[in-house]
């Protein structure tokens, strides 16, 4: 148990690019008490353990693991997105959907799974996305995008978008050393047929920009668009820390006319 909780906090703090003078000090601990605890000599108390993951900026599920490993009941509550507990969640979640009318909007969880779409992404699927396609390619954003029979051939600038999500996903699996679901799903995104090797390795000399411009063409159609990623601020569960929010914008007044045209045709009269 020690060996696996110094072992925790060690991977933690060398994802973060801390020596161990600067965490102890920011932990208000020691650094040889933090030194113990990393060698498997010592095994920290709750509220140390917390305040070590809390100046690492562990995120809430891995919180929840340095925890576990060290004897203790986890911290942080995993609701149900429909349950009760994150109801004021869901409220807040379908205000910013219908505030985005009439361009598109979705919620997808840190695994890229997609939970919500607003009307206008809807009507953007109904219109651009992939007949029958396997549940795991449609309900998956990343996969989706990255399959050669899925997305891609939607996607004008797929290498462009595709391209900035794998490099992101390297980056949150870096960031994370010990979430085992990214590790995972950046495995099968590498593993998908006609990613190019280069993506295969992060690059970190490649700037991540806050949008990403998206050009899709299907037969007559095109949208040209620009997307934002956001999260919730200040989460206590980790459902809600893992939620993420894409919003699409028009990039050109003639996307702004067709997305503006598609919600009056489906308007009740």
């Amino acid at each position: 148990m020690q060996a696996q909780v110094g072992a925790l906090l060690r991977s933690w703090r060398d994802a973060r690019g801390v020596s161990q003078e600067q965490l102890a000090a920011r932990a208000g601990v020691s650094t040889r008490h933090l030194s113990c605890v990393e060698t498997g000599k010592a095994v920290p108390g709750r509220e140390v353990l917390l305040a070590i993951a809390g100046a690492l900026e562990v995120p809430l599920r891995g919180r929840n693991e340095l925890l576990l490993a060290a004897g203790f009941a986890p911290a942080y509550g995993a609701s149900s997105l429909g349950g009760d507990e994150l109801a004021m969640v869901r409220r807040a979640l379908g205000h910013v959907l219908t505030q985005q009318e009439p361009f598109p909007a979705m919620v997808f969880d840190r695994l890229t799974n997609l939970l919500e779409l607003n009307q206008a992404a809807q009507r953007m699927f109904a219109r651009f996305a992939p007949a029958e396609l396997p549940a795991e390619l449609a309900t998956n954003v990343l996969l989706g995008i990255l399959h050669p029979a899925a997305w891609k051939p939607r996607i004008v600038n797929w290498a462009e978008v595709a391209g900035a999500l794998v490099e992101r996903l390297h980056r949150e699996v870096a960031a994370a050393p010990g979430d085992r679901g990214l590790a995972e799903l950046r495995a099968r995104a590498l593993a998908m047929p006609e990613v190019p090797a280069a993506w295969h390795r992060p690059r970190p000399a490649e700037a991540i920009y806050p949008f990403v411009p998206v050009h899709l063409r299907h037969g007559d159609l095109e949208l040209r668009m620009f997307t934002m990623l956001t999260t919730l601020g200040t989460p206590m569960d980790v459902t809600a820390e893992e939620l993420r929010i894409e919003t699409y914008f028009p990039a050109d007044d003639a996307t702004e006319r067709l997305l503006r045209a598609w919600a009056s045709a489906s308007a009740p009269a």
